[in-house]
């Protein structure tokens, strides 16, 4: 079943995430305590990497989760089409399982989608964060 691999990779990645994230965070904000009010060209560059990186990782989320948010929303539709013409033609309805499951894998893939950026970034982040050593 699909929505079991997904569900699996969401909370694999969301664990990864619950490692890196405080890594990542505690080494810029110790670099910037130790920076204080004038940070070296090393801190700048960083800094301005944080800022940039995070903008493109969270615009790259939402792009993703709204490209999948639209194929999402035309399965559904089909879907719904579909259920129409059978209860219409051969008397058939979808089962409310049925519909509720296709929801609720459509709600997981523009979730999935919109943490694949986020996650590669913040995983990223900390390995080689992990490799700089913090000085002044």
């Amino acid at each position: 079943m699909p929505s079991t691999r997904t569900l699996k990779s969401i909370s694999a990645r969301s664990a990864d995430l619950s490692l890196a994230v405080p890594l990542v965070v505690s080494h810029r904000v110790t670099r910037m305590a130790l920076a204080g009010a004038t940070p070296s060209t090393r801190d700048r560059k960083e800094f301005q990497r944080m800022v940039a990186e995070k903008n493109a990782a969270f615009a790259e989320s939402w792009h993703a989760m709204a490209l999948q948010a639209a194929r999402a929303n035309q399965a559904l539709a089909m879907s719904m089409a579909h259920s129409f013409w059978s209860a219409t033609l051969w008397g058939k309805r979808p089962s409310a399982h049925a519909v509720a499951t296709q929801m609720h894998n459509a709600a997981l893939g523009v979730l999935g989608k919109g943490l694949a950026p986020v996650h590669r970034k913040a995983i990223a982040n900390a390995k080689r964060l992990a490799k700089t050593k913090l000085s002044r």
